[in-house]
């Protein structure tokens, strides 16, 4: 008989469900979390891997570099897909010599498709430590021989370095300083670049033709040219100069700026103590010390950049005045004030009267405008602190005018000249540039009479 009054303990069912409330899929062996991922793939999850290999044969490396954002499943396949044979061959483009075609479009082709590739791998590995990222980018990239330091036979007919160099701007562009100083660490490591360095800053200039290019064509081409905004350039051209002394920073800036014959791409080291070098060859350094003036860091001074420069006037002999004088002329006003200041307030007034020839003399060849000299001579003469050391050095100026248009006659009058000497079209320069530089004293001084 079975009474309706309610029982005061619980029954125990006969059957056990399970506490979650998922139901179990005989289809799926896989782990949770593996299907998990799997269903981040979306609509690829049902391509096996390799159709999806196959379909990213018909994508576009930017595109390739879109999809690494999908998913971390997305991503971390083609990170996989990289180095496997079929990603080598499709994205490690090495056509680097052929530079025949018109206008060089097959160079800026393959400059564009390591852009491409750079922001690939910049978005492959975002969520890498710098370290594994830089580990990753090293292990697929040392299988090309044009990017390394020593790799290529002919490197000045080679865009491998420009190229490696177009890829490590685009990957490492907005990482921070402390980023990009492990970049420079690691790329040392990698290319023994301060042993390289080490042996072209001790060597006689020209005893290590072969190691000075390379040096050259591999801090131009992938640490130096590519930067967009000159703070970036300045910031590896630090990092360059930075470990050596103030002599060897000096032998390194002509070693990597210096004028280089155009057919060899050897350094000319007799260039700027033989005769008067042009602006062309020039202009480079003359851009490097300005760099360096100009940047918003701490690790330059105006007294480093004086030093730098005084260092570098006398590699690997001391130069022709012409040749200072138009490097400073080239290096803009600030940089050239401060190193004719310098001078005057450390008692080497005899020095600045003759560089004050020689600038007169530079703006004459040049065309530049004789009264810019004129007015710097003014502004230096307001360095002098009292009024006879400003007469003094004003004296020191005539007087060195007298002496070297007496000597320039002198090297003419005796004849003893080659083919090639152009001793009387200087001493032609140097009486126009002193007529035209008293002409602006006097303009200078009856326009302040008046």
């Amino acid at each position: 008989m079975t009474s309706d009054e309610p029982t005061n303990f619980t029954l125990i069912p006969n059957q056990k469900f399970r506490r979650s409330s998922r139901r179990f899929n005989p289809f799926c062996n896989a782990p949770d979390s593996e299907s998990q991922a799997i269903s981040t793939l979306g609509n690829f999850r049902v391509l096996p891997l390799e159709l999806f290999q196959m379909i990213l044969e018909y994508l576009t490396v930017n595109d390739i570099s879109m999809l690494s954002m999908v998913s971390k499943t997305i991503n971390h396949r083609l990170i996989n897909y990289i180095p496997t044979t079929l990603g080598s061959r499709r994205f490690l483009l090495q056509d680097f010599h052929n530079l025949e075609l018109p206008n060089r479009t097959q160079g800026s082709c393959i400059m564009d498709h390591y852009r491409s590739l750079g922001l690939l791998f910049k978005r492959c590995t975002l969520l890498l430590p710098t370290r594994e990222r830089l580990k990753y980018v090293h292990k697929i990239l040392t299988e090309v021989s044009c990017f390394k330091l020593s790799g290529c036979s002919v490197p000045l007919k080679c865009l491998g370095l420009p190229c490696y160099g177009m890829f490590l701007q685009t990957l490492t562009a907005g990482w921070d300083e402390l980023e990009c100083h492990r970049v420079y660490n690691f790329l040392c490591e990698l290319t023994h670049l301060p042993r390289r360095m080490q042996t072209v800053v001790s060597s006689k200039p020209g005893g290590a033709r072969k190691l000075e290019l390379r040096v050259r064509l591999f801090c131009r081409n992938v640490l130096l040219d590519h930067w967009p905004h000159r703070s970036e350039t300045a910031f590896w051209l630090t990092r360059i100069l930075k470990p050596w002394p103030i002599v060897n920073q000096a032998r390194l800036l002509y070693i990597i700026f210096g004028p280089v014959s155009p057919r060899e791409g050897q350094l000319i080291w007799q260039k700027m103590t033989d005769g008067p070098a042009d602006e062309n060859n020039l202009k480079s350094l003359a851009n490097a010390i300005k760099l360096l003036y100009d940047a918003n860091t701490k690790e330059w001074t105006a007294d480093d950049i004086v030093t730098l420069i005084d260092e570098l006037s006398v590699i690997p002999r001391e130069w022709l005045l012409e040749n200072n004088a138009r490097l400073l002329i080239l290096s803009g006003n600030n940089i050239c004030f401060t190193f004719m200041a310098s001078k005057a307030l450390n008692g080497r007034a005899f020095e600045l009267a003759r560089l004050i020839i020689f600038l007169a003399l530079v703006c004459e060849k040049d065309l530049y405008c004789m009264d810019w000299a004129v007015k710097i001579m003014q502004r230096v003469c307001k360095v002098f602190s009292t009024q006879l050391e400003r007469s003094n050095f004003l004296q020191s100026v005539e007087n060195a005018f007298a002496r070297i248009i007496l000597d320039m006659l002198q090297s003419v009058m005796s004849g003893d000249r080659d083919d090639d000497d152009n001793s009387f079209l200087n001493l032609f320069h140097l009486v126009n540039a002193q007529a035209n530089f008293h002409k602006e004293v006097l303009f200078l001084t009856m326009n302040s009479s008046t």
